[in-house]
């Protein structure tokens, strides 16, 4: 798998991340012909070269020949529903379709906490045009070539002032751009004007970085300019390399705790668990403590990506009576993992396989898979895992 490093000292937007991609892959051609693939037939791209206070890069440009102003490519204002059936129609690989499913769906989620409205009644407006659309599946097509392990990425440029939009003049960043990059390190930059735009961030937001600079060994890197021109180069770099093997396998993470004393054991429940889980903890445990004036209560203490710090520990404290968390930085490393499908007498059951530093495989089969086929045959559980794991 490459590892796939972002730098966006200029800013984010979707046809910077196109771009970058297009570079990596040199897949201009390829972006051509999407708009056929997506049966977006008024549309056309257009490849332009350009230079970048010195950087010549290729600059691609979604042209809706439906448009009455042909600098104004955004076309019909298009619901979440009207998207997602554009792409599930759409002749492209279905892990490409996937991502950008769900990289639609989290501008949607932000666009309905911002505006207080239901997912499905939203009005895209700016990224519902034929632009972003290719934007975003073109970049989802890539990212799905690119096979990427894991990401890094610098702190991201905003840039500062107001923008305009189907709402009136909003503060940069906009509203919805501000909620898909929450827990990210961002940073204003000395020139006016909007970096990062929400197509971007939800680009980045899909690819889940770590924000640090990695120990890489770089071995291609590729710019998307954007459409804007500033005193500093308006590019998005995007590096591939691979990790030092020693280094590369360990994540840096964090762990949030809390003790409680005056808490019902059933609202740390299921419910609480699985919200837990939504909330970005990637574990957590749940353990019995004994704390001051000898009263028995509990430890909660959850594993998260920076990224979803704040989140896990909002969920916290809304859920519990906590009035307060703690969290710090550890670092895990972690077995090289993979998912695979067995068809087996009893139906398709999933394995998650897992490599020793020495070279060992281990395999473990999903245990909700194994339940259900439990209940269709009348199998024990337990024999169930013994046979799969054992035949593997």
């Amino acid at each position: 798998m490459n590892t796939l490093y972002i730098e966006p000292f200029s800013g984010l937007s979707g046809d910077m991340f196109l771009g970058s991609l297009c570079g990596l892959l040199d897949a201009y051609s390829d972006i051509v012909e999407l708009p056929k693939k997506l049966s977006l037939h008024d549309t056309r791209i257009e490849i332009a070269q350009v230079e970048k206070n010195g950087i010549v890069c290729k600059h691609i440009n979604v042209v809706d020949l439906t448009a009455s102003n042909m600098h104004q490519d955004h076309g019909h204002h298009r619901h979440l529903s009207d998207i997602i059936a554009i792409i599930d129609k759409a002749d492209i690989p279905k892990t490409a379709k996937s991502i950008a499913k769900e990289i639609f769906l989290l501008i949607g989620e932000a666009e309905s906490q911002v505006h207080d409205i239901h997912i499905e009644k939203i009005h895209f407006h700016e990224i519902s045009g034929v632009d972003s659309i290719v934007d975003i599946v073109g970049s989802a097509i890539l990212i799905d070539q690119l096979d990427i392990g894991v990401t890094y990425s610098d702190p991201i440029c905003l840039g500062y002032g107001m923008v305009s939009t189907q709402h009136g003049q909003l503060p940069i960043p906009a509203p919805a751009t501000a909620k898909l990059l929450e827990g990210m390190p961002c940073f204003k930059g000395e020139e006016r004007g909007e970096r990062t735009t929400p197509t971007g961030a939800a680009i980045l937001r899909y690819l889940n970085p770590i924000f640090e600079s990695p120990p890489l060994a770089i071995e291609k890197s590729a710019y998307g300019p954007g459409k804007k021109d500033f005193v500093a180069p308006n590019v998005l770099r995007l590096s591939l390399g691979t990790l030092s093997t020693s280094i590369g396998k360990i994540r840096p993470v964090f762990v949030v705790e809390t003790n409680i004393d005056d808490c019902s054991p059933e609202l740390l429940g299921d419910n609480f668990q699985q919200q837990l889980l939504k909330s970005g903890a990637l574990d957590f445990t749940i353990t019995q403590a004994l704390m001051k004036k000898s009263r028995p209560g509990y430890q909660v203490s959850a594993l998260v990506k920076q990224v979803n710090l704040e989140s896990v520990c909002d969920c916290i404290l809304e859920n519990t009576t906590a009035i307060g968390v703690r969290f710090y930085p550890v670092e895990r490393k972690t077995l090289d993992r993979s998912e695979e499908i067995l068809t087996t007498d009893y139906g398709k059951i999933r394995i998650k396989v897992f490599h020793t530093p020495l070279g060992t495989r281990r395999v473990k089969a999903e245990y909700s898979d194994l339940k259900k086929a439990s209940q269709i045959h009348g199998i024990p559980i337990i024999d169930l895992k013994r046979s799969i794991e054992r035949d593997e």
